[in-house]
């Protein structure tokens, strides 16, 4: 199959990157959101990294022109009807998503293959909720999007070996490197990152060292760009402590039980950059 037009449900912060390296790569884009302020702002994050990238002269105006042109922006699952591909990438919540997707799946013809974005939940599940089972995958993308070079595909147990193929084939054409992964909670760089993090927070609880020190000891020590802790952050602590709850949940075993302190934080609505306050103060 030939993905030129790819619709993506979701413009927050892994919608519009999704966006942006489909638009940047030639491919059409439908980015669908409940609201035209939502689209609109997912929009303008767009273009806002576009611009960055002129400065850094690795585009011009006129790639940034053509890109932003490719993505069309909806309030309707309707339009989604064009794609070929269709990548949810709502929030991290299994009934939210299983909503939209059964939606979605009414929707658009039966020849056009679904994906999630979702960084823990089933995919075999997911894909048993919708009528194309062997049309489904997982295609987990990496924040920020457009300069991440992983992306994760996951087969589900229904999935076939020609939906893995068209999309392997579309994450090379947007210049990424997939990697093949079987189902299972958190897949393989969640599997590991999430509970390491977690565990840095109960280094932290335990008063063991600052998260200063625990940081630079991760990154000095393990060659790691970023700390744990300062990554939780950017990631969101709710995101973190939502994962190792389903990895709790879905592996039955002690060694995922979220830190406490993880989880106080959460309730004080310290999540991290994006609430301005988490570990460390923005």
């Amino acid at each position: 199959m030939s993905i030129t037009t790819v619709g993506i449900i979701g413009a927050g912060t892994m919608g519009n990157g999704i966006a942006q390296a489909c638009a940047v790569s030639g491919i059409n884009v439908v980015m669908v959101d409940i609201s035209d302020a939502a689209v609109q702002k997912g929009l303008a994050t767009v273009s806002g990294s576009l611009d960055r990238l002129i400065k850094k002269e690795k585009i011009t105006q006129a790639d940034k022109d053509t890109a932003l042109a490719r993505i069309k922006t909806s309030t309707s699952y309707d339009d989604l009807k064009a794609a070929q591909l269709v990548i949810e990438a709502a929030t991290e919540n299994y009934e939210l998503k299983l909503k939209i997707l059964q939606q979605v799946d009414g929707i658009v013809a039966p020849e056009v293959i679904i994906a999630s974005n979702t960084s823990s939940i089933s995919i075999t599940k997911l894909a048993a909720a919708t009528s194309r089972a062997d049309r489904f995958i997982g295609m987990h993308f990496f924040n920020p999007v457009p300069m991440m070079a992983l992306v994760e595909i996951i087969r589900g147990l229904q999935t076939s070996d020609a939906t893995h193929d068209a999309v392997k084939a579309m994450a090379l054409a947007l210049g990424k490197s997939p990697i093949t992964v079987k189902n299972a909670p958190g897949f393989v760089v969640n599997r590991i990152l999430v509970p390491m993090i977690n565990e840095a927070f109960f280094v932290l609880a335990e008063g063991l060292a600052t998260p200063e020190d625990i940081d630079a000891g991760m990154k000095l020590g393990c060659n790691q760009p970023i700390g744990p802790l300062a990554l939780a952050d950017m990631v969101g602590l709710d995101v973190c402590l939502a994962v190792m709850d389903v990895y709790l949940a879905e592996f039955g075993d002690s060694k995922y039980r979220a830190c406490p302190l993880l989880r106080e934080m959460v309730a004080a609505g310290r999540l991290g950059r994006k609430t301005g306050s988490g570990v460390y103060q923005y």
